[in-house]
């Protein structure tokens, strides 16, 4: 595969979507310190998060910090909720353009049963339901898309959730400090070989299918939608446990799929013992797999610090492949058919 050079990378990327990639750091910081407010309401027990996309990796990072508090989480990536909706229930709708489908209709259906509820958008019919029916809303700037946009949301929200969730500011400057740290080895202005994720993108030469450990799932689903968007390759994803249990058991016919193992730093020694095992057993195949690494530090700054090196992967992934990451037709064609 050829070098990757910074005219090439202009070329390829009209709209300049790794220009934004490049500030992830800054815009993440921005957004949370820009905040000064925060939600406090009472009684919660269970909390659901709905949103598509993008707005749905938030849903999936808070349930995973929240994975062991003693509040429920639910993540809805669709029209419904949960029967199991009550007064001690707060509905959390994100859409960053404020018009995904989807999430209106939950939105709607909260507003008729007898739970709390809290919007995050970037305007739209979000914003303007919110306001007809004087539900708690929250206006956030987007930047380029959705995916680009997530620091952004990502990090507003925790400044309005935070005190509420009871997560650490600790954790939230660590993650910060993070992001920076790995902008400095990643950024479009070191295409030099010892960045992480430029080099990930030169080593994808099938189809990936990316193992995770349970923990790490909402990092292993955002790459995965991150290569179909940016890289408009096909992309898969499967949980390491359960796939020595059932699918490893295709690897014993030859496939075009490439294995991508993201691991955690400290993840549970079961945990390791099988990632071992799962090696060996690919090398007793001689399949060829790549491996990714989290950071240490909290869940927090594990999932933002893979998703940042990852998400950025794909990028130079579209340009190697001489593709622009940013339009997205069949999603417009399949929104097209939806309002029709």
């Amino acid at each position: 595969m050829e070098l990757l050079t910074l005219s090439a990378i202009k070329r390829y990327d009209a709209s300049r979507m790794h220009k934004v990639y490049d500030k992830w750091p800054n815009l993440a910081r921005e957004s949370y310190e820009s905040v000064d407010d925060e939600l406090d309401f009472k009684n919660i027990d269970h909390i659901v998060f709905s949103g598509m996309g993008g707005s749905g990796t938030l849903g999936d990072i808070f349930s995973s910090i929240l994975s062991k508090s003693n509040i429920h989480t639910t993540v809805v990536k669709g029209y419904t909720l949960p029967s199991t909706v009550d007064s001690n229930t707060l509905v959390i709708t994100t859409s960053v353009s404020g018009n995904t489908e989807e999430t209106l209709s939950s939105l709607n259906l909260a507003s008729k049963l007898d739970c709390k509820i809290a919007a995050f958008s970037n305007g739209g019919k979000m914003q303007k339901f919110c306001q007809k029916n004087k539900i708690t809303y929250y206006g956030i700037c987007s930047v380029h898309s959705p995916r680009a946009s997530l620091p952004l949301f990502l990090y507003s929200m925790l400044r309005y959730l935070g005190p509420m969730f009871k997560i650490k500011k600790g954790d939230i400057e660590e993650s910060l400090k993070i992001l920076s740290n790995l902008q400095e080895k990643i950024v479009s202005s070191n295409l030099s070989d010892d960045n992480p994720s430029l080099n990930l993108a030169m080593q994808l030469t099938g189809t990936p299918i990316i193992y995770y450990p349970w923990g790490l799932h909402t990092s292993a689903i955002r790459f995965k939608n991150s290569l179909q968007e940016n890289a408009k390759l096909h992309a898969m994803a499967e949980d390491m446990m359960e796939a020595t249990h059932n699918g490893i058991l295709a690897w014993e016919k030859p496939s075009s799929l490439q294995p991508v193992l993201i691991q955690g730093q400290d993840d549970f020694i079961k945990t390791k013992e099988r990632w071992m095992i799962l090696k060996e057993f690919l090398k007793s195949k001689k399949i060829n797999y790549l491996e990714v690494f989290s950071c240490h530090g909290s869940i927090l700054s594990k999932l933002i610090y893979l998703i940042y090196l990852l998400d950025y992967s794909t990028l130079y992934t579209s340009f190697l492949l001489k593709r622009d990451p940013t339009p997205v037709p069949s999603i417009e064609f399949v929104k097209r058919r939806i309002t029709a």
